[in-house]
């Protein structure tokens, strides 16, 4: 079809097309873009996912200008965005009879009502709750609501573990960068005995990262996440499980220490900060010898981060 100005629907939206070309090449080829400096590549893989709602713009775009040429290009970012997260939209599988069901959740240090927190993740039944930002005038609290169903929990620093089975061999991880010198303990180890095997457990927060004229600020982040990832890779139980506030997605490559040594989840988006509006799934549940088959997101708490739940297939 021609229009009075003499344009072909394969000559219109030559705009349209490119910018999908480029959305679609960003997808497909993320790891390529740089990550020294402001680290950019950090940045686009943060929000990597939301490439589909520009694509989405897109294709409304080449639709009004009856653009066959951005039609077209717009298969590129489609085939790209399905590849990398379609599978996320699969049904949730029907649990096992070793499946291990866990809550990871950053409690806020502000939460007001750290009881109420606790009673909301007990309700979800997991066996496990791992906590961040645990401060010591609500660990109390923690204790008491949690203890009736978690007889069997420990705390190093900040963070903390609930457990319905024992647990062993409980030691702190240090995952301090070496710039940080006052007090900072955010991660644990313990050895949880389920009636299918120990399971070595792992709770850690890593440092955040902030956003500025500079780029995206990462280096500690990205530092602790290297000692995380050398704890993990030195672990001598076989199955591994890590839960923490990594303040990363799995495709961001800061976290590549430990998503290169753990798997991470089959199904589920569970973008859970900010609670107010998710926009990235920081919170994160992987494992090793053993499949991270489904996480989603649990209400909100008095958390500015939604809790997260996940269950384990155990070999």
């Amino acid at each position: 079809m021609e229009r009075r100005d003499g344009r072909t629907a394969w000559r219109r939206g030559r705009g349209v097309a490119g910018a999908a070309v480029l959305v679609g090449g960003l997808l497909a080829f993320h790891r390529g873009v740089p990550n020294s400096g402001p680290r950019a590549g950090s940045l686009l893989e943060t929000f990597l996912p939301w490439l589909g709602g520009v694509a989405v713009v897109l294709l409304g775009l080449a639709l009004l200008r009856r653009s066959a040429a951005a039609l077209v290009a717009l298969l590129l970012p489609v085939a790209a965005w399905t590849y990398l997260f379609g599978g996320l939209f699969r049904p949730e599988p029907p649990p096992g009879p070793r499946d291990l069901a866990v809550v990871q959740h950053n409690v806020s240090d502000e939460n007001r009502d750290p009881a109420g927190t606790a009673r909301a993740l007990a309700a979800a039944g997991p066996d496990l709750i791992a906590l961040e930002e645990l401060v010591p005038a609500a660990l109390p609290a923690y204790e008491k609501t949690l203890g009736p169903e978690y007889p069997h929990h420990a705390v190093r620093g900040t963070v903390g573990l609930w457990s319905k089975h024992p647990l062993a061999g409980v030691r702190l991880v240090d995952v301090k960068p070496r710039e940080i010198t006052e007090s900072w303990s955010r991660g644990l180890r313990a050895v949880v005995r389920t009636p299918h095997g120990d399971v070595a457990a792992y709770v850690a927060h890593l440092p955040s990262v902030r956003l500025g004229a500079s780029g995206l600020g990462s280096a500690w982040r990205d530092e602790s996440a290297d000692r995380l990832g050398a704890a993990i890779a030195a672990e001598e139980v076989r199955r591994v499980v890590l839960l923490g506030d990594l303040n990363g997605t799995v495709d961001d490559r800061g976290l590549a220490p430990l998503t290169s040594r753990l798997n991470v989840a089959e199904r589920g988006f569970a973008f859970s900060f900010p609670a107010a509006f998710p926009v990235a799934r920081i919170d994160q549940v992987m494992a090793r010898a053993a499949t991270v088959t489904h996480v989603r997101t649990l209400p909100r708490t008095g958390s500015d981060h939604l809790p997260l739940a996940a269950r384990i297939a155990l070999p």
